[in-house]
């Protein structure tokens, strides 16, 4: 075997054998690894420089609350303008309070230190507002190597008061990883996030966010929705929406000009559960709040299971509008046999094509 270790200042490194696939495999492992790492020490440290800034320029106002609105307020407006998205009021704020509650993570950095987590950890962490929590959950999350959906999971079941408070900790400690396990580091995470996108001026690739078997219907429903002659206009596919704790896409969005109202579709591949309905509500009161305008509907949310007979569809409105969906809106969506028959027939067609 050949252990020859072939390296360049600032480049990968990696010992070579004689196993031509595996070492190529390895190459492509560490280049994207360290291309990762590159961008994200960028982003994080944009962010807190961007932070560290507005921090600054804050003391320059006599009411310095009332002043760090206003400046954000105006800061977002301009950079919006020149950069596109990104530059959010509420994204702002997060890159100032990441530079308030870490202000010398970059003067304390060192070849020694611990990495730096990915910008998406930091934006959770900051939702904790007791330093030793947050201090706590940041170094568990690295020497865990948790997931953002993990570390998510984690502070909203209050998990490190729940250990405190444990004589026993190990049964707390087993329930968590049983309880996150499904959680896997992606290869391509970086790619898929859509804050990586922003920060490269990049457009979010969808192929990246779905499988074959999910875009091979949703590209289908669209095409049938069209035809169905009910008054469909498309609007967006694997639309993104972001709150403060996550990224969601909706996989179609469509405005429907009889029912002056959106109609929102989600698919799964699996049961449909009480989350998944849960979500639904939620695109469906963003959507009115933040798209509705006088003289639209209520807005419709549809969600698809793929895998059984009985979970098709369910259809989400919000509270006190079911009169008005069981006497109107039917009239105007696709019916549970439609979509069944829909949704069957493009997983035969994807059956045969990917034996093929």
């Amino acid at each position: 075997m050949n252990d020859n270790l072939i390296s360049a200042k600032g480049l990968i490194e990696f010992n070579e054998s004689d196993d031509i696939v595996s070492d190529l495999k390895n190459i492509i492992d560490l280049s994207q690894k360290q291309a990762y790492q590159a961008i994200n020490t960028a982003l994080v440290y944009r962010n807190w420089l961007i932070g560290y800034r507005i921090a600054e320029e804050e003391l320059k106002g006599e009411d310095r609350a009332e002043y760090g609105i206003t400046l954000i307020r105006k800061l977002s407006k301009e950079l919006t303008n020149e950069y596109g998205k990104g530059y959010t009021k509420t994204n702002l704020y997060s890159f100032y309070s990441f530079y308030k509650m870490y202000p010398n993570i970059f003067h304390s950095l060192s070849g020694k230190s611990a990495p730096l987590l990915s910008w998406t950890h930091y934006r959770t962490l900051i939702q904790v507002k007791d330093d030793k929590a947050r201090n706590w959950y940041e170094k568990e999350a690295i020497e865990q190597t948790w997931s953002v959906r993990t570390l998510q999971r984690n502070i909203s079941s209050q998990y490190y008061y729940r250990l405190l408070k444990s004589q026993v900790k190990e049964p707390v400690i087993e329930e968590m990883k049983q309880l996150t396990g499904n959680s896997k580091y992606d290869k391509l995470e970086f790619i898929k996030n859509p804050v990586i996108a922003e920060f490269l001026s990049l457009s979010t690739d969808t192929s990246f966010t779905e499988t074959q078997l999910e875009s091979s219907i949703i590209s289908n429903l669209q095409k049938f929705l069209m035809e169905l002659g009910k008054g469909y206009a498309f609007v967006a596919r694997q639309q993104h929406i972001h709150t403060e704790k996550q990224d969601y896409f909706i996989d179609l969005v469509f405005y429907n000009y009889y029912l002056k109202c959106f109609v929102l579709i989600d698919l799964k591949t699996e049961k449909v559960t009480h989350q998944d309905v849960g979500q639904m509500d939620m695109y469906v009161r963003m959507y009115d709040e933040l798209k509705r305008t006088e003289g639209d509907n209520p807005t419709i949310g549809i969600i698809l299971c793929s895998e059984t007979d009985e979970d098709i569809a369910r259809y989400s409105v919000l509270k006190g509008n079911e009169q008005l969906f069981a006497s109107k809106y039917k009239l105007y969506l696709p019916t549970d046999e439609e979509l069944r028959a829909e949704i069957e027939a493009q997983k035969t067609i994807f059956k045969l094509q990917h034996d093929e």
